[in-house]
């Protein structure tokens, strides 16, 4: 069977992580969206996204395809029904599809009269982008017993102590002295050729990926996911890294979603709580203005390739777009729209020449070309971004 994930309704409430990416690459958890499925489906699957996105995430088409909203994470269970739905069956979930099997040759799946299953166990669904750190600490003991099951973890060092060792798994390849892992609050899990500095106080749920970096002294609260490749020091509550991003030095970091190729300058720190304990508003895409959250916990939202200078102050609750460059004293506003360069004291266009070089010369440090292909994804975030740049 041809399993193709769709980005569904939730896209651009998931903006601005999906200017570059689908729905299906989100991390949340250990893995990626895609790597739940294509894990519990024991097969590869393909993408039905924007077309601009389409050469990077392509589609494969068969004759029997089944289409999988990728805003829902994978069980089990669902797993099954999925694997065997007839044609034109479709799960649904709360009044939306799930997953659909169709031999049409349609570029969106639309509401028809298909033969409905209703899926009546909870499922958790990635709407919105503060859903990202907000449901990480389920999404992450989901993963770990998915990746840890049957399998038993790498030796504890003898100079690291722990709490709780039985929810602590260590991949081959991870160096960890000297540091605390509590795993009482949610389980840890420590990716292959990983690093964990001496001093490192970490509390689970906690998801190091591999070839990621904590510093020495780092103060880590769960759920907190550090992507491949990421440094991190400082404190971090509640946070989630995709990948290739740094939060190398001291500075606070709560309740917020980190794109990939991303850097937070030494002592950035951002409020995660109103000084009136209000509800926490964050810009919509969708709606274009602010809209309520339900948190009163709602930090940073940064897009790929954006970056921050030395003491950066960020409010609570705002969002950055994709390649921003973000610098100076006092609090910039709290949607800061992509390309945009400067800060408190106001904000000009960051050309795409500059945008290129930086790209380039960041990838490359970690030995990954940027190609044309991720070169022409840019350009087009940018044109379709400038409305929001005055």
């Amino acid at each position: 069977m041809n399993y193709i994930l769709f980005d569904g309704t939730s896209r651009n409430n998931l903006l601005p992580f999906t200017y570059t990416r689908p729905v299906a690459d989100i991390r949340i958890g250990i893995l990626t969206i895609r790597e739940k499925w294509e894990k519990l489906l024991d097969t590869t699957t393909s993408t039905l996204t924007k077309k601009y996105l389409q050469e990077k995430f392509p589609l494969v088409k068969a004759t029997d395809d089944i289409l999988i909203n990728a805003s829902y994470l994978p069980t089990q269970a669902l797993v099954e029904i999925v694997k065997s739905l007839k044609d034109n069956e479709a799960v649904y979930y709360q009044g939306e599809v799930v997953a659909v099997h169709t031999s049409d040759r349609q570029e969106e799946v639309h509401q028809k009269d298909y033969d409905r299953i209703e899926y009546n166990d909870e499922l958790l669904q990635i709407k919105n982008t503060w859903d990202i750190f907000s449901l990480n600490d389920k999404a992450l003991l989901a993963d770990f017993k998915l990746l840890t099951k049957g399998r038993s973890s790498a030796p504890i060092p003898e100079n690291v102590q722990t709490v709780n060792p039985e929810n602590i798994f260590i991949e081959e390849g991870a160096t960890i002295h000297f540091c605390s892992l509590n795993a009482s609050a949610g389980p840890i899990y420590i990716g292959h050729d990983t690093l964990i500095m001496e001093g490192a106080l970490i509390r689970g749920g906690f998801a190091l990926c591999d070839h990621a970096v904590v510093k020495m002294g780092a103060k880590i609260y769960g759920a907190t996911t550090i992507g491949p490749y990421s440094k991190v020091g400082g404190e971090l509550n509640n946070v989630v890294l995709f990948g290739y991003s740094n939060k190398g030095h001291d500075g606070f970091l709560g309740n917020s979603v980190i794109g990939e190729w991303c850097n937070l300058g030494a002592d950035t720190n951002n409020s995660n709580l109103k000084n009136n304990y209000a509800e926490v508003r964050l810009w919509s895409y969708e709606t274009e203005g602010f809209t309520k959250t339900g948190l009163q916990f709602c930090g940073l939202m940064m897009g790929d390739h954006s970056k921050c200078g030395i003491n950066t102050m960020f409010n609570t609750g705002t969002v950055v777009g994709v390649s921003a460059n973000i610098f100076g004293d006092g609090f910039p506003r709290n949607f800061i729209p992509s390309f945009s360069w400067g800060g408190a004291a106001g904000f000009s266009t960051y050309q795409m020449k500059k945008v290129k070089e930086v790209a380039q010369v960041v990838m490359s440090r970690r030995n990954i070309e940027f190609t044309s292909i991720e070169s022409d994804i840019l350009e087009h975030v940018f044109e379709i971004t400038k409305e929001y740049r005055h």
